[in-house]
């Protein structure tokens, strides 16, 4: 699956003949992405009331309404559960697709195949840092030339800050999951949903700042396909 990137570079495409990525496929991938967060948000609130009423000293909470309470953050849960598989999906179809693109742009940017853009996600423990990689490849692969032929670096901090948060967060994760698994008590209980609480709001800004990566890369390919490989100056 790996590509040879030769002795020398590769003839740069012409203007108008790469495929431009999908504004469609993006929009669906924007909009799994903020149903996402809408339902973090949500999985947010049923957590804080549940911590409440298992931290409430003032009153002493009926079995009953736990149970309410319990059961309304396992909903959330699910809901969660269904919008992260739609971004998954969505997601790695955009990224699938988007690798395919960038390597007509620049093959000899690329170490790996075309199929890691979708293999790399589900190889345990290297998908914290195998699908980053591709990324970076993407980007650099839509990084404009100079008149001199040499790579113009685009600034990679909207690929950083986007890994950055998933992975983190991906870890986090399944750190509070295993928590709330072996909770037994209240005590133990609030201190897992706690931690769930942050995950929530992390994975908030982790899908913020996917929809900004997924949005930047497609305007660099598409601004680069279409303008052709060499960046002009402002004024020239």
């Amino acid at each position: 699956m790996l590509e040879s990137n030769g002795g020398t570079r590769p003839p740069s495409p012409l203007p108008g003949s790469v495929p431009l990525a999908s504004r469609g496929l993006l929009t669906a991938v924007v909009a799994a992405f903020a149903a996402a967060a809408l339902s973090d948000l949500f999985a947010v609130y049923t957590g804080v009331r549940l911590r409440m009423l298992a931290d409430d000293d003032t009153t002493d909470p009926t079995a009953s309404s736990l149970d309410s309470a319990y059961s309304l953050y396992e909903r959330a849960g699910q809901v969660q559960v269904s919008t992260t598989l739609l971004c998954a999906v969505l997601f790695v179809t955009w990224f699938f697709l988007m690798r395919r693109r960038t390597g007509l742009l620049a093959p000899d940017r690329f170490g790996m195949g075309q199929g890691w853009a979708i293999g790399a996600w589900f190889i345990p423990i290297a998908n914290l840092w195998l699908p980053y990689r591709v990324a970076v490849d993407m980007w650099g692969a839509c990084s404009p030339l100079s008149a001199e032929g040499e790579t113009r670096r685009v600034p990679m901090w909207p690929v950083n800050l986007w890994w950055g948060l998933f992975a983190g967060n991906a870890l986090l994760g399944r750190y509070a999951a295993s928590r709330l698994d072996t909770a037994d008590s209240l005590t133990e209980i609030s201190d897992a949903v706690t931690l769930y609480l942050a995950v929530d709001l992390l994975y908030v800004a982790a899908a913020g700042a996917a929809v900004l990566f997924a949005v930047r890369l497609t305007a660099l390919q598409r601004l680069k396909a279409t303008e052709g490989p060499y960046w002009t100056p402002p004024g020239s």
